[in-house]
């Protein structure tokens, strides 16, 4: 759960760059090579997504600066790192 103040960031859209459908080079290409064509798929690995600055591991959203994990057991925003609530006497578990 984000605080406050970065609910604004997440309202925005997760793609990084918005295609125009009726741009001219968008109109779907016949005879392709579908071999070549397979390597620009998305790559999870690559892009906006950053690691998480606890366990290393990918964050679930582009903006996060922290995984859902790792927030939710220090009590803090993914985004921004500000407490949110104090956890010392919560019995919490990742399952």
């Amino acid at each position: 759960m984000v605080c406050e103040k970065c609910t604004n960031k997440i309202s925005k859209l997760a793609t990084v760059h918005v295609v125009d459908k009726n741009a001219s080079g968008s109109q779907r290409l016949t005879n392709e090579n579908k071999f070549l064509s397979s390597k620009q798929k998305f790559k999870p690995g690559v892009g906006e997504f950053k690691r998480c600055r606890v366990c290393k591991k990918m964050t679930h959203h582009i903006a996060a600066n922290y995984c859902q994990d790792c927030a939710y057991q220090k009590g803090i925003c993914p985004m921004c790192g500000r407490k949110q609530i104090e956890t010392c006497k919560y019995r919490q578990s990742l399952t």
